[in-house]
């Protein structure tokens, strides 16, 4: 942790906050605003605004269909996995793996606890609860034995995943939300639960619209009529822990969603958290072999990303940093959120008027361009990855949609999730291992992701994934998706000790989720076919210095540069740019935005990096030895290797200005050289 970390951590919290999440920090590629008092992280980057972010979740539940009833498969040798068993340490390890400090929780074990067993009445209604989920759990339970014992288990395996569905409905609002996690959880459950477990995340039952307008009332402090001049008699969508209505504010006319949270939903929740607790706490031995780590852990991940979607304030700030990250984007809507009616079990944002996302006929009969739709689709995802670090963690069909003029918008933002810088350099890291086909490092790189315990023996792991990749990459691009590598993957985190870290499942089920939105709107596109040029021309332009070296390391595989490798990183960055300025979207006028202030792409821009390459090559001397050598290998001159790759950005550059900012930055490269030299000479002696 840093400094300011560590000072943040020790100032004790205003009183009665709990958990203080505040305004984003923002960032630029000349400074970084960061308010310690507000928000303190790490996360920003020279490319991305984003504050101190929520959490994702992963959830416990015991049945035969958990993973670790059968340890035949090749188990690794855990040498200093798990946790002290003490309460917060499980938290203390969620803040090193991502990265980041949270000063002021809304959740803690210690929390749950106390909330919980404040009162004998308290104790009471946990009391009842235990026993209501014991004996429903313990029907359920019985029911898989017995198909265990009569040999029935994989015949009967579709009906009870839906059984197991139907029972978390009946079970309320956590278990809907743990059956949802777990179904993005092959480390923890079968893949054939898993998909029936995806239904959760679209069809929960609505709750009494008497109930939620009396809700709606009751933040507002007024009658509905004072407010909205009609609101719609059914719900519009209904999730695990609230509902919407669309409405139109009796003052200006607008059209605005009303998302309102199921009733008392937040005395259950507390007391099913402490009761997954302490049923975690019997399976930590469990949970380690197969794992690596405590079960505890799971459940606190869970629980701290489900009391954080609970405030709704929450949402609203989440909205507020999507607004800020896309606010130079004019292919993606972020509606806005109306924060003088919101509040902490109500949220009243801007109401989107677009297309379902996976109806491909609406989407034609409106005149909209589906190769520049799923364009703008994909680059908006991967910028949230990979450049801001903050990203929707549950993009499914009724959360996009396209808006007519070819844009793409966003709606629910409860469930976001955070990449920390570092953990984006991995993810970087791991691409370049991949494309490198450094299936050692791959593996290494899954231990520092948090998939592996510290001083877990990577070797087992090392064959499995270079069968995947090559598998999977010996298709080409055009058969290349990530559905067939993800069901490779979840087959090996099932047999080894892997748990996938609850931030990475979001950006698994993401990925997956508007990859299966792609196929419906076009069955033969190719994801990486878009992806591919957004990440080349991140690494060809991006201002990032991590990225440079992340390039260097792309270009050079066993010491040898890569010609062909770079001519095809050129192809594709100026594909991208190629796609993105001829797209509908980009000529759409913002009326919240000065459109003069935003100037569409039109050619790759290499200035930026041609100059930190000469500055590399003058003051690097290993840089420069290894471009002298590419020059020079395999005893020939390449000379028409560098005339090809010059003919592909000759139109994109203007070299006098590139040569006469190089002059301009003489002095400082000299100096840079003399620091370089003398720090060589220093070292020798």
């Amino acid at each position: 942790m840093d400094l300011a970390c560590k000072v943040a951590c020790a100032r004790p919290p205003p009183p009665g906050s709990g958990w203080r999440h505040s305004g984003p920090s923002r960032s630029s590629s000349n400074k970084q605003q960061i308010s310690a008092a507000l928000r303190i992280s790490n996360l920003a980057s020279s490319s991305s605004s984003t504050g101190l972010r929520q959490r994702a979740a992963s959830a416990p539940l015991t049945t035969t269909a958990i993973k670790g009833a059968d340890n035949s498969n090749g188990s690794l040798p855990i040498q200093n996995g798990g946790l002290s068993g003490k309460s917060s340490s499980a938290m203390e390890q969620l803040d090193i793996e991502r990265g980041v400090c949270i000063p002021f929780r809304k959740y803690s074990p210690e929390i749950v606890r106390n909330t919980v067993l404040e009162s004998r009445g308290a104790i009471l209604f946990l009391v009842a609860r235990g026993v209501e989920i014991v004996w429903n759990l313990g029907l359920y339970w019985s029911g898989l034995t017995y198909d265990f014992f009569v040999g029935r288990d994989e015949e009967v395996v579709p009906y009870r995943a839906r059984q197991l569905r139907n029972l978390l409905c009946d079970l309320g609002p956590s278990f809907i939300k743990a059956g949802q996690v777990l179904a993005n959880r092959p480390d923890i459950i079968r893949e054939d639960y898993m998909n029936e477990l995806c239904i959760l995340q679209d069809d929960v039952p609505p709750f009494p619209n008497q109930v939620a307008f009396a809700i709606i009332e009751e933040q507002l402090g007024q009658p509905l009529e004072a407010v909205f001049s009609k609101i719609s008699p059914q719900t519009i969508a209904a999730a695990s822990l609230g509902q919407v209505y669309c409405a139109t504010l009796r003052k200006t006319g607008e059209d605005v969603a009303i998302k309102v949270q199921r009733p008392e939903i937040e005395p259950i929740i507390y007391r099913d958290l402490f009761l997954f607790r302490t049923l975690a706490s019997f399976l930590n031995g469990i949970s380690l072999q197969k794992l690596g780590c405590n079960a505890e852990l799971i459940v606190d991940e869970f629980g701290e990303k489900l009391l954080e979607e609970l405030d709704y304030t929450l949402e609203a700030r989440n909205i507020e940093d999507f607004i800020e990250n896309f606010k130079d984007d004019l292919t993606v809507k972020i509606p806005r959120v109306y924060k003088s009616l919101s509040g902490p079990r109500v949220i009243v944002m801007e109401w989107i008027d677009g297309i379902r996302c996976t109806n491909p006929q609406a989407i034609k009969e409106a005149g909209i361009d589906i190769n520049g739709f799923l364009t703008v689709g994909v680059s908006a995802a991967l910028r949230q990855l990979l450049e801001f670090g903050l990203f929707h963690g549950d993009p499914h069909p009724g959360n996009i949609f396209a808006m007519r003029d070819g844009r793409i918008a966003y709606v629910d933002f409860g469930n976001v999730a955070v990449l920390s810088q570092q953990n984006k350099q991995i993810l970087i890291d791991a691409v370049v291992h991949a494309v490198n086909e450094d299936y050692v490092e791959m593996a290494n790189d899954f231990t520092r992701l948090g998939f592996l315990a510290s001083g877990t023996d990577v070797s087992p792991i090392i064959p499995a994934l270079e069968a995947i990749w090559q598998n999977s990459a010996g298709k080409g691009l055009s058969d290349f998706n990530f559905r067939s590598v993800t069901g490779k993957f979840n087959q090996m985190v099932y047999q080894y000790p892997i748990r996938i870290p609850e931030r990475f499942s979001l950006v698994i089920r993401s990925l997956l989720t508007q990859e299966g939105i792609c196929f419906t709107l076009k069955p033969d596109f190719k994801f990486l076919e878009v992806a591919y040029p957004y990440v080349a021309k991140r690494l060809l332009t991006d201002p990032n210095p991590a990225l440079r070296e992340r390039l260097i390391q792309v270009l050079f595989k066993d010491g040898v540069f890569q010609w062909k490798r770079l001519e095809n990183l050129i192809i594709l960055a100026k594909e991208n740019v190629v796609k993105m300025s001829s797209n509908p979207a980009m000529l759409v006028k913002n009326k919240t935005q000065k459109t003069k202030d935003w100037q569409v792409e039109k050619k790759l821009d290499l200035t930026d990096t041609i100059k930190d390459g000469a500055r590399l090559f003058l003051i690097d001397a290993g840089i420069r030895r290894q471009l002298l050598l590419a020059l020079t290998e395999d005893s020939k001159m390449h000379i028409q290797e560098l005339v090809d790759v010059y003919r592909l950005i000759e139109g994109d550059i203007d070299l006098p200005s590139v040569a006469l900012e190089v002059i301009q930055e003489l002095p400082a490269f000299t100096r840079d050289m003399m620091l370089s030299w003398s720090d060589s000479v220093l070292s020798d002696k």
